[in-house]
């Protein structure tokens, strides 16, 4: 089936069985998918693990490991766009490390008061050369200048059409910070979903907003990034 808004997907998968019915997932050929994931094929990365935030930190949001089973790609040499500039926004959307990194963890944060029933954010960070942290944040610019009349994603499980890509102010973090957000439709409804790119010294966080149950119920839905989490995250990355 036609995958739109992979992190959405996820959730949906997760909580209904399958957004539009069960099954095994297939990827664009049709065959089963791959059974080997990202989160189940390593230990969490030790430094990223180090620098993640954790309940305790900010308070009120359950902090949990990242299930990519439903997910566009399972690598980020496995995601590609029909607009190669906008390849840095498909793998920021889609749980995956950008550039070239050393170690990357994902881990996905929710309001214990709300659990499925609202907005879901994805936290990845991935830690780099010297040098390469600062080129991811230059890659994004870029793409965020460059696609805002959309892209379309496309990963080794299908594809994402994006309509439209807009700069977005965010609250200042880390040493240099860029925001986005990016449009989408599932099933004739519209969707938009916020990301946010921190850079401090050789580490890179990169946060996403979406709301999966929104789109399982077929409910429109404009997934803001939570403040507590931002800003606890950029913290404790120094």
């Amino acid at each position: 089936m036609h995958r739109s808004v992979p992190a959405l997907a996820v959730l949906c998968l997760a909580a209904l069985t399958a957004c539009g019915g069960g099954g095994e997932p297939e990827n664009s050929t049709g065959e089963p998918r791959p059974s080997a994931t990202r989160s189940k094929q390593a230990a969490p990365a030790e430094r990223p693990a180090g620098l993640m935030v954790t309940p305790a930190e900010v308070k009120g949001f359950a902090v949990k490991p990242y299930d990519d089973e439903f997910a566009l790609a399972n690598s980020s040499s496995e995601m590609t766009a029909d607009t190669p500039t906008c390849v840095p926004l498909a793998l920021a959307t889609n749980q995956l490390p950008l550039g070239e990194p050393k170690e990357d963890l994902t881990r996905v944060l929710a309001p214990e008061s709300q659990g499925l029933n609202g907005t879901q954010t994805y936290v990845t960070l991935a830690t780099y050369a010297p040098g390469g942290a600062q080129a991811v944040l230059v890659d994004v610019k870029k793409a965020v200048e460059a696609c805002g009349d959309g892209f379309t994603a496309k990963g080794s499980n299908g594809s994402t059409v994006y309509e439209a890509v807009a700069a977005e102010d965010v609250a200042p973090a880390g040493d240099e910070t860029v925001g986005f957000t990016a449009t989408t439709s599932y099933q004739g409804v519209s969707h938009t979903v916020h990301t946010q790119v921190v850079r401090v010294g050789d580490v890179v966080g990169v946060y996403f907003a979406a709301d999966g149950m929104a789109m399982a119920n077929g409910r429109t839905s404009d997934a803001k990034l939570p403040p507590a989490v931002v800003k606890a995250q950029s913290a404790k990355l120094g």
